[in-house]
């Protein structure tokens, strides 16, 4: 096992990049008040600088348009997560399962054009249909081009005007139903070259594009756009989640390069490193030559000065137990650079490191500029499910603040595997700092001295910790009942923000704490078809996502013969720790300290109306949910979410729009929302006019995935 600083990752001088002028505060994709990016710029602050609308004539905001993605499809999750783009007078975004493509009037929320890919059965099999968080823009000679990856992993290219396929684009096409240009079918290159797609064809297999790769050796699908940079589109991978996942064999989500003006595949980066490549060694027991997956599911963020792309990745096959493929696992759990041009690793560093917990990093990286200890610094801010903040020099990679490696609770399921440190940092703060130690007396309930001592006392059965706690197995035999611990990070709906100006990340994160369910041997059995589902119209609507792989992990969840298992007790439903359930957080990044902390939403009626806390003054735990939020000039725009698991859920309160002051938190107007907020807001200018665009839907109002412009009378 190579040591911990070797797999820090940072390349070696010879590979660094040239010292640069610092970019400017913000980076290409806001001006003129476009909003060109998903998060707005290139490095997906999600800021603008626009300040028509501000926190005296907010109240006086009024509704423009709404557009509904249910006139393109009905979806079984009552939502969409794409947010739109807005470029030269036109939104643009994908909605339903379909993830059809729509061009929209800026002004009157008209459907100018949409794209829907033909039928194919890799489609039908994609795992991440409704997935799609929207599409890339880019130019070729002054025309305006879409970029899109859809469920059934091939790459589009629409004329922005007209939403027609770009002619003299892509290869031949894959399919008779298909267009004869405008598209690449990015299997064939992800393929290529790879072990088991060789073995397969040397078997005498042959590839259909109608049905992608076959299940036994993977299924590959995308769940974000592509990134447009520098001429070139930089494409992800996605896959079945690791929660769903069961058997250890898949296709590894390498990264691809392709020319934007034609089309042509120019590289790809091996997600999991081939001999003789760096990080190679992390794969023990030659794991390499068949574990896949390393999805890249947040978007990604770009420097064009710099020519860098910046990516984060989950973990390989089955989130939950590792003995399948031990080590480190490179370059799973890890932030990215790579070069636009060549493909190259510029620089990485491992956030975790073989992943048992469902960490993947589901957010996308934060470009801008710091000024630390009176040094300027291109930063690059990583969020994490964790709660964690991973700070770094985003032109070489070095950690602004240090980063500690500390030891952690070590796996008892007989043949796994658990690294034996992961690293913490010093500086940021985390959002929650209960994720440090876990369930220590600060954090035990204390509404009244009688249930603190009820509390302390039903702890006293679990071992405590607070990060990167494993599952015990079913039948182990140890004095404590299980083990519990705390995570207080983001997630893919609420991702953070920052306002470049300032050095402000805004990060809105709840707690959470609990004790893992039991691991059991399969006997390399497994079913078929996870039992999984999603909200629908009459309850729990099952999918039917096969598994892929062939090999059933020899561990897997489930409790033991008799599904025993020991979930953290409550007191007559009051948790044992003090809750923290929507909360929005303001850290200066620049020193790495919290500015302010508040909740979100108030503390639900079944904690104030609990019985045993009958004339107790409880204090806000913030609502269900979470927060979004964009910045401009003026203001923190903010509005309560819902997820998509929360469809069901009737809201606690009136949705609502917010403006809050930036220094402080505090809500200076507002003005309803038709439904509850999904998952993401932008702002634009349009003619002379703001516009602010939420993501709004509830099967309990007549909004099921919509965006609802505002703008001032």
């Amino acid at each position: 096992m190579p040591s911990p600083a070797a797999l820090l990752g940072l390349a070696s001088a010879a590979l660094l990049m040239l010292s640069a002028p610092l970019s400017s505060q913000q980076l290409t994709g806001t001006e003129n008040g476009e909003w060109r990016y998903l998060g707005g710029d290139a490095g997906h602050t999600r800021y603008s600088a626009l300040d028509q609308i501000t926190a005296d004539n907010f109240s006086d905001l009024e509704v423009a348009w709404i557009w509904r993605s249910d006139n393109f499809g009905p979806s079984p999750y009552y939502f969409f997560r794409s947010r739109p783009i807005y470029v030269d007078g036109i939104l643009y975004t994908v909605a339903t399962q379909r993830r059809q493509v729509a061009a929209i009037d800026g002004a009157t929320g008209e459907t100018l054009w949409t794209f829907r890919e033909p039928d194919t059965v890799r489609h039908l099999r994609s795992p991440r249909q409704a997935y799609g968080k929207g599409v890339a823009y880019g130019e070729v000679d002054g025309r305006g081009v879409i970029y899109f990856i859809s469920p059934a992993f091939f790459l589009w290219a629409l004329d922005a005007k007209t939403g027609r396929p770009i002619e003299n684009w892509g290869g031949a096409w894959p399919l008779d139903s298909f267009t004869e240009s405008g598209v690449v079918d990015l299997i064939p290159t992800l393929v290529d070259n790879w072990g088991p797609w060789e073995d397969y064809l040397a078997r005498g297999g042959s590839y259909d594009p109608d049905h992608g790769i076959p299940r036994e050796l993977g299924m590959v699908t995308s769940s974000s756009p592509p990134i447009v940079v520098n001429d070139v589109v930089v494409v992800g991978a996605g896959h079945e989640a690791s929660y769903q996942q069961s058997r250890i064999e898949n296709v590894p989500g390498d990264v691809q390069g392709f020319d934007a003006r034609t089309g042509e595949f120019l590289w790809k980066f091996h997600i999991i490193p081939r001999p003789g490549e760096f990080g190679h060694e992390t794969w023990e027991s030659d794991a390499w030559q068949w574990s896949g997956d390393m999805s890249q599911w947040a978007p990604m963020a770009a420097d064009p000065e710099l020519g860098l792309a910046y990516f984060v990745t989950n973990a390989s096959t089955v989130q939950t137990y590792a003995g399948h493929r031990p080590g480190y696992n490179l370059f799973g759990g890890s932030v990215m650079a790579l070069d636009v041009r060549t493909g190259e690793r510029r620089w990485h560093y491992q956030i975790h490191r073989s992943d048992q917990w469902n960490y993947d990093i589901p957010t996308v990286p934060i470009l801008m500029d710091l000024t630390v200890d009176g040094e300027e610094i291109p930063a690059l801010v990583q969020n994490t499910k964790q709660g964690l903040i991973f700070a770094f020099n985003r032109e070489t990679g070095e950690p602004i603040w240090p980063i500690e490696e500390r030891p952690v609770i070590q796996t008892e399921v007989p043949g796994n595997y658990t690294a034996p440190t992961q690293p913490y940092p010093t500086l940021p703060e985390p959002l929650d700092p209960i994720v440090l130690s876990g369930i220590t007396g600060d954090f035990v309930i204390d509404y009244t001295p009688e249930l603190r001592e009820e509390a302390l006392e039903l702890l006293s059965r679990y071992r405590i910790g607070g990060l990167y706690v494993p599952p015990l197995p079913y039948n182990h035999e140890n004095d404590f009942a299980n083990n519990v611990g705390c995570s207080g990070g983001v997630n893919t709906p609420h991702a953070p923000i920052a306002d470049p100006t300032t050095g402000t990340m805004y990060a809105s994160h709840s707690r959470g704490c609990s004790a893992p369910g039991f691991m059991e041997p399969t006997g390399g059995v497994d079913i078929d078809n996870p039992n999984y589902a999603v909200p629908g119209p009459g309850g729990a609507v099952p999918t039917q996502t096969p598994t892929t792989g062939m090999t059933v992990a020899a561990w897997l969840p489930g409790g033991g013969p008799e599904g025993r298992s020991e979930p953290l007790a409550t007191i007559d439903g009051l948790r044992l720790y003090k809750p923290m359930d929507n909360q929005l957080s303001a850290i200066d990044m620049n020193t790495g300290r919290r500015v302010w902390s508040l909740p979100v939403g108030e503390t639900p009626e079944r904690i104030l109306n609990h019985p045993r806390l009958a004339g107790v003054e409880v204090a806000n735990t913030g609502g269900n949910g979470w927060s979004i939020q964009i910045a401009t000039e003026t203001l923190l725009i903010t509005a309560r979410a819902l997820s998509s698991g929360a469809a069901n859920i009737v809201p606690d309160a009136p949705p609502e729009l917010h403006a809050r002051d930036k220094q402080t938190g505090e809500i200076l107007a507002s003005v309803p929302l038709p439904a509850p907020s999904q998952y993401g807001i932008m702002t634009y200018m349009h003619e002379g006019k703001q516009y602010i665009v939420v993501q709004v839907g509830s099967i309990h109002t007549d909004f099921p995935g919509s965006l609802v412009a505002y703008t001032l009378p």
